[in-house]
């Protein structure tokens, strides 16, 4: 193991003395974004909670980029390629990325002030991810009013939850291990149309093909060329429905209640999105041994189960204090 390789094993989530005061106004850090939607957002928490304090925070990555418009906050440009990162981040005092490897492998190897908050996402914690990265900017930059919100905000002409009614659903998910069975989803929708619900499927562009066989009464295909444009989609939505997956922590972040189906109880503590009220489905606690789970754990959920968590997240969001809304970012 070289040196750079050896530094890089041994390094933690923290760069050592000599973190300047967070309320400085020449306190500065370069974020550099996973390629992974969801785990931008929830990194974007840490960022959003260091310009509140005081700091100027640049962000590179193209999920960001593409959203830049919901983060006026923050400096975006699209991500780095490794040839040019090192030019470009040796200029910061500090640069935080999500994991010690990727999407630069070799970035804790030469730079003095790196951040990795490998540490928070591995942590045995019953907290989410959301709160996770918040209690981490806390801890880390020393913040005494750390909040669980990465500072997401639409712009203009856009209505919170105009389609009250409208039903998101997003069955896909970036593994095969993380989908529910699709039958069961078009189950689902037809469910919630019964109920008197507007459902419409969220997918990628090469997604619809397969999805255009299994049913000749399917909902609304919705595919959308940007992030940006799905989260106008969304954030004019109702309610969202789906897979573990980033466009979930994106409906979250936007302050649209979440039913999310996962295959198990630890990844769902850890990866449940945490930005507003949201819920969960698990498998049932019938089927045995952590194998089976893995094999069968798309059977064992219901239509029907995930129908009736659906009607209590919404009676849920219905018996709050005050209505939910875009600024709402606290894990319950």
């Amino acid at each position: 193991m070289g040196n750079d390789q050896a530094q890089q094993a041994n390094r933690t989530d923290s760069v050592g003395a000599g973190m300047p005061d967070a309320q400085s106004a020449t306190s500065t850090a370069a974020f550099v974004m996973s390629p992974a939607l969801g785990d931008t957002l929830n990194l974007l928490i840490v960022a959003q909670n260091l310009v509140r304090a005081g700091w100027r925070v640049d962000v590179f990555g193209d999920h960001a980029y593409a959203l830049a418009a919901w983060f006026p906050q923050f400096s975006i440009a699209p991500a780095l390629t490794p040839d040019e990162a090192r030019e470009v981040l040796a200029r910061y005092p500090y640069v935080v990325q999500m994991h010690r490897d990727r999407p630069l492998a070799q970035l804790g190897g030469w730079h003095a002030g790196f951040i990795d908050l490998h540490e928070a996402e591995y942590a045995q914690s019953p907290h989410c991810m959301a709160k996770r990265f918040a209690d981490f900017a806390a801890a880390r930059f020393g913040l005494h009013d750390a909040e669980t919100s990465n500072g997401m905000r639409a712009p203009a002409g856009l209505s919170f939850r105009k389609h009250a009614s409208r039903v998101a659903i997003h069955p896909e998910a970036s593994t095969p291990d993380k989908r529910w069975l699709p039958q069961r989803f078009v189950d689902l929708s037809r469910r919630l149309q019964a109920a008197g619900l507007q459902v419409e499927f969220v997918l990628e562009a090469r997604e619809r093909s397969r999805w255009g066989q299994l049913a000749s009464d399917l909902p609304p295909l919705r595919s959308f060329p940007s992030s940006a444009q799905l989260a106008a989609w969304l954030y004019e939505s109702g309610w969202f429905i789906g897979n573990d997956s980033g466009v979930g922590h994106l409906a979250s972040a936007l302050g649209i209640p979440t039913l999310t189906v996962f295959r198990r109880r630890g990844v769902a503590q850890r990866w449940r999105p945490g930005f507003t009220t949201g819920d969960i489905v698990l498998p049932s606690w019938w089927v045995p041994t952590a194998g089976l789970k893995e094999r069968w754990w798309r059977e064992s959920i219901s239509a029907g189960r995930v129908m009736k968590a659906f009607g209590a997240l919404r009676l849920r969001v219905a018996g709050q204090s005050r209505p939910i809304d875009s600024a709402q970012r606290s894990e319950r």
